[in-house]
């Protein structure tokens, strides 16, 4: 064995969790200070254990926190090792610039032919500079643009899929480098017509749907992972005002096939990139509401209560369920289920992002609207003392601003319900 591949084989100790000995996925921390992965202590812990497994102390609370250093370790040593494997591949050189204005030539001729594409992706692939180098050519996204329409229902075979497929790929590589953004949302979803007035680009796309969309459709509906991300990705960044994402959402089937992704049998990435878009597209009233009659929000509650699922997916979730929280009927699902005594859990053990996003939607269905079932809810879950808590972290001012507010109407309910009970209590025979 070569002294490189025993540097990539080898992997150091305390990247292994104690319990499963295999490398840590999500590692967390006990208060003892023995670092595990989520899934194997959760596992513990569910078991009726009440000792840190390594050193066998008697734990004096459950409660793990991200371990977000080790994770980054992790990550990094995952990454050297996929570059060291990547870099050992028989792959062929990178193209040169020449050899790709060749390509897009020959695309002008031979729409059809999938090793030019592929041999362009690969160029992409290699670094920004070349990425920033294809979206440049505007007429090279507007060819781009057109192969990805050519995908219908009558024509759908499995060549014509891996040909739009290598087209969305390119695209979602390159998207990021587009300056005009809303011109590509415009070119994408007229398939052409960027020319067209706001008022008429709405009534055809309302109409026939875009053949852009269609192929999209088509792609994500395949059940390629890796082709729903890039499908994904790239209706992220052409959601650029209210119509593009009332476009985008109404699209009959898009966002049923992007919710079947929203599951925890899914890749992590998928997940994440599929709540993406629907953060992207889920401003106005009229998407929010079609996403809850989807059960959407028992969705993102079966995610919450999974000890796998990411920190940046966990994000995402309470993100959605923010933004749920300022309409009545999503308030009324959130305060159904356990959706409330989920988000309370997630206080102070995800991220700072999560624990803001978890108090906004706490703050909104507690003390702005409230919900009665919700402050119940908060306060059977101990939320209160979370919040006096979190009241003394180093939080924002916004979010001490709502941690107050909560902390009054949640006393108040507090010192309402042990009075109902008192009384009760007093009245009851003996």
């Amino acid at each position: 064995m070569r002294s490189d591949d025993l540097y990539i084989t080898t992997v150091p100790c305390f990247f292994k969790c104690p319990i499963s000995l295999d490398v840590m996925k999500s590692p967390v921390s006990l208060s003892t200070g023995v670092t595990y992965d989520r899934v194997s202590i959760q596992r513990w812990l569910d078991g009726g254990n009440n000792t840190c497994p390594a050193t066998m102390q008697i734990l004096q609370n459950k409660e793990f926190v991200p371990n977000l250093t080790l994770h980054r370790l992790i990550d990094l040593w995952s990454d050297s090792i996929n570059r060291r494997a990547g870099s050992e591949s028989p792959e062929s050189d990178t193209p040169t610039r020449d050899e790709i204005n060749d390509a897009i030539e020959r695309i002008r001729f031979e729409n059809d032919n999938c090793y030019v594409l592929s041999k362009i992706l690969r160029f992409a692939k290699e670094s920004d500079e070349n990425r920033e180098f294809l979206a440049g050519k505007d007429d090279f996204v507007g060819m781009l643009v057109d192969l990805i329409s050519k995908l219908d229902y009558r024509n759908s075979s499995d060549s014509k899929l891996v040909l739009v497929g290598e087209a969305v790929k390119i695209l979602s590589m390159i998207c990021r480098k587009i300056f005009d953004r809303r011109r590509l949302s415009n070119l994408i979803l007229t398939n052409g017509g960027d020319c067209l007035t706001s008022f008429f680009l709405s009534n055809l796309i309302l109409s026939n749907g875009g053949d852009c969309l269609t192929s999209f459709f088509l792609l994500i509906k395949s059940g390629n992972p890796k082709l729903k991300i890039d499908c994904s990705a790239v209706l992220e960044f052409i959601a650029v005002d209210a119509e593009s994402k009332l476009i985008i959402a109404e699209r009959d089937g898009l966002v049923i096939e992007i919710m079947k992704s929203i599951s925890s049998d899914s890749d992590s990435s998928l997940i994440e990139a599929s709540l993406s878009l629907l953060i992207a597209i889920a401003s106005s009233k009229r998407v929010k509401l079609a996403l809850i009659r989807e059960k959407l929000v028992t969705k993102l509650t079966s995610l919450l209560t999974d000890p796998t699922t990411s920190v940046s997916v966990t994000e995402k979730c309470l993100k959605l369920l923010e933004a749920f929280s300022s309409c009545k009927e999503g308030r009324s699902e959130i305060c159904n289920g356990a959706c409330v005594e989920t988000v309370v859990k997630k206080l102070m053990k995800v991220s700072t992002a999560a624990t803001e996003h978890a108090v906004t939607v706490l703050w909104s269905v507690c003390y702005l609207f409230k919900e009665k079932k919700a402050q119940d809810a908060v306060i059977r879950t101990n939320g209160v003392t979370k919040i006096l808590l979190l009241l003394q972290s180093n939080c924002s001012l916004t979010v001490r601003h709502m941690l107050t507010d909560l902390l009054k109407v949640l006393k108040v309910n507090s010192r309402s319900c042990l009075y109902t009970e008192t009384k009760t209590t007093h009245i009851m025979p003996f």
